[in-house]
């Protein structure tokens, strides 16, 4: 079939094979080509691992330190008529890639928050890997299945405390405009820390360790987003903001409970960036958007392979590493200064209708979210007949 992109809302609903392929390709040739000298990892668990920061820690644990992986994600294969996932499809030519180059590449495609798959993946790792050094955790999902009780969690994007107002950018009709989020109650609140707070990752790295399949002084890392001024009151300051806290208190946990092992537990926090969950999110397109412009004319703009080439290379692995107040790897100063936050803050104070393409780079927003599904990709045929019928191997 000939794949054009289907977007509703903030999702494309389809993804191309080829272009998924040639992003991951592209991410390997990066990785190849910097220099990671110090010793890292050499078997790595990541969990949530099939398309932004976490498809890009497999890569470089890989193609950057040779590591075996085994990844866990929740991913629609392809059929006769409809696409797989991007992230079904980036895992395949992971996969490919990976075992072309003589390195073991396995995945598991279920839901990371049950116990069924946290045992598949432990039965996975004594059978081929023997010990896990390092543990990526970078789930991004709108709901969570308990599963000691089976009850089910949603998370919400909301304010806390009081209600808030602010200028957002509407995708679908190329609006810009103000809107009001009502502040969330006291239960909401509650489901957004079970759902996307650290509850998880201490299962997960309890579990491993139970079964004995994590290695003496073994790594674990979360992803985060920190944010400043601008999107504080609905990151920071919101129901996200309260659930990303949750991470801290869950690394001081897996710390103190596994001292036996020396696990080593941080908090990593990111540059915001295009990716299928920050699409969905009020304001950011519209922060995105704006970042983008500045960082690039700064020269300081990073996508997710940069800036995790960055966390191994900087922060995992290297002596002494710098940490914030809380212990947390903070890989988003280079958004989060001072000087770059005020030229943002200047071009959001501009920022209507009339201006908005102008003075922002939604272009290169909207270029970053057409290639998180494999469209827009420099050297692919997006003409050609192509088959969705890829497996992985």
């Amino acid at each position: 079939m000939i794949i054009k992109p289907k977007v509703r809302g903030f999702i494309c609903t389809n993804a191309h094979p080829v272009g998924c392929a040639q992003s991951v390709e592209n991410q390997i040739q990066y990785i190849q080509a910097q220099d990671f000298t110090q010793d890292g990892p050499k078997n790595v668990l990541v969990i949530g691992c099939s398309t932004g920061y976490g498809l890009a820690s497999r890569i470089t644990a890989a193609f950057g330190y040779g590591a075996n992986t085994l990844g866990v994600c929740f991913e629609k294969e392809p059929t006769e008529r409809k696409t797989g996932t991007a992230g079904f499809y980036n895992t395949a030519a992971f996969h490919q890639k990976a075992q072309a180059k003589g390195l073991y590449a396995q995945s598991i495609n279920g839901d990371a928050f049950s116990d069924e798959v946290k045992q598949a993946c432990i039965d996975k790792i004594k059978q081929d890997m023997g010990k896990i050094d390092l543990v990526i955790y970078s789930l991004a999902s709108p709901r969570r299945t308990d599963p000691d009780t089976g009850e089910v969690f949603k998370s919400t994007l909301k304010p806390v405390g009081q209600s808030y107002t602010t200028k957002t950018y509407d995708t679908d009709k190329d609006l810009v405009h103000e809107v009001t989020l009502e502040p969330a109650n006291d239960d909401e609140i509650a489901q957004t820390v079970k759902v996307m707070g650290g509850e998880d990752w201490e299962r997960w790295l309890f579990q491993l360790a139970k079964a004995d399949v994590l290695s003496k002084g073994c790594k674990t890392t979360a992803y985060t987003y920190i944010g400043k001024e601008l999107t504080w009151p609905i990151y920071g300051q919101a129901t996200i903001g309260l659930a990303k806290e949750d991470l801290d208190r869950a690394a001081n946990s897996i710390i103190n409970n596994l001292k036996n092992i020396s696990v080593q537990a941080n908090v990593s926090s990111l540059k915001a960036l295009v990716t299928q969950a920050s699409s969905a999110i009020p304001v950011m397109p519209l922060y995105i958007s704006l970042i983008y412009k500045v960082m690039k004319e700064e020269g300081s703009h990073q996508g997710c392979i940069e800036q995790i080439a960055g966390l191994f290379n900087e922060r995992l692995f290297t002596e002494n590493p710098p940490t914030d107040e809380m212990n947390r790897y903070r890989m988003d100063t280079v958004e989060t200064n001072d000087a770059t936050q005020a030229k943002i803050k200047a071009l959001w104070d501009q920022i209507d209708q009339n201006n908005f393409h102008e003075l922002s780079d939604y272009a290169g927003y909207h270029k970053d979210f057409l290639n998180l599904f494999g469209f827009d990709i420099q050297g692919v045929d997006y003409e050609a007949d192509v088959d969705p019928m890829v497996k992985w191997t």
